[in-house]
């Protein structure tokens, strides 16, 4: 079965379905839908999906909601490739716009994944997010437990972990022009950064590309952290070269209020393609909590790019 690809707003609900293992109802649709720049009605919502339900991509289960079919599942990945092409940098330098944190002051928002696990599995998320984090191969030094959110499914724990875009935030409302290039897997020998194996730029791909090597089995994060061997997940951004100054003397200020940036800044470094104008600051990404995980046999399931919260909201141990 087939419709009109033309129809975005199908498309889109087919994409969230397909990230949740859950039934999804039309008002969490709707929510989702306005996230996307789709402002939609729970009443058009359930049009929509009862087209959906007619052309066999989605199936109803009860009044919890929808899930895809198997069809769906095959339309939500081929329908619009090219248009997807530079979603996910949009999703992220939406969310780097709206992060307002101001490190000397240590208020303002920053940018979050959220990611969710059985219950049963929480104890040992737990203990890989904190080896992240204790090893410094982690963006942010603290995490938020959660089990109130709707977008989490009954019987599962939420973690909230903060995205490495707040970074992109904090520079831009510095007067501080940032582009995120590259996400990338970074080899590491005795807890030492040695350089990039494989670079994404975030630009040309319709998926987001630390997801990818994770799920690629691309990474070895868990070893790393016992070891100080192995592969982690960086990032690649770009700034004028002359703003390097100032870039540095943020960082410090950031560096205070825990977070954990960069690993190196300069032109060329890390393997990353010179440019006589600009300067590359690299990362460690926050993703790293989630890959580390994920290698460690638990079944997470993330949403890059989930939204803002408060600061404040996180506590440090």
């Amino acid at each position: 079965m087939s419709f009109v690809r033309s129809e975005r707003k199908c498309i889109e609900i087919l994409r969230i379905l397909k990230d949740y293992q859950e039934p999804v109802g039309a008002k969490r649709l709707s929510e989702m839908m306005a996230a996307r720049g789709f402002v939609l009605t729970d009443r058009a919502v359930q049009y929509y999906l009862s087209y959906l339900d007619d052309t066999g991509f989605t199936r109803k289960i009860g009044n919890r909601g929808r899930v895809l079919t198997k069809a769906g599942i095959a339309e939500s990945e081929n329908a619009l490739v090219d248009e997807r092409v530079g979603f996910v940098i949009s999703k992220l330098e939406k969310l780097a716009f709206r992060s307002n944190f101001d490190p000397e002051t240590c208020t303002g928002n920053v940018a979050y994944n959220l990611s969710f696990v059985p219950e049963e599995e929480a104890e040992g998320v737990t203990k890989a997010f904190d080896d992240v984090i204790r090893s410094d191969y982690g963006f942010f030094t603290s995490y938020k437990i959660i089990d109130s959110d709707p977008r989490i499914p009954k019987g599962h724990v939420g973690f909230i972990t903060v995205c490495s875009v707040t970074m992109d935030g904090i520079l831009q409302k510095n007067g501080i022009p940032v582009r995120m290039a590259f996400g990338g897997t970074m080899k590491v020998r005795d807890n030492r950064p040695m350089g990039f194996t494989e670079l994404i730029g975030y630009r040309g791909t319709t998926v987001d590309p630390l997801m990818l090597f994770i799920n690629s089995g691309m990474t070895s994060i868990s070893e790393t952290t016992q070891t100080g061997n192995g592969t982690m997940l960086a990032n690649v951004r770009e700034i004028p070269e002359s703003s390097e100054v100032s870039v540095m003397s943020i960082a410090a200020s950031m560096q205070k209020a825990g977070f954990r940036f960069p690993v190196t800044t300069g032109c060329g470094v890390m393997n990353v393609r010179p440019d006589p104008y600009r300067t590359s600051i690299i990362a460690y990404s926050g993703m790293n909590l989630i890959g580390c995980g994920i290698e460690r046999g638990y079944n997470i399931k993330t949403e890059i790019g989930a939204g803002n919260i408060s600061y404040s909201k996180f506590e440090f141990k």
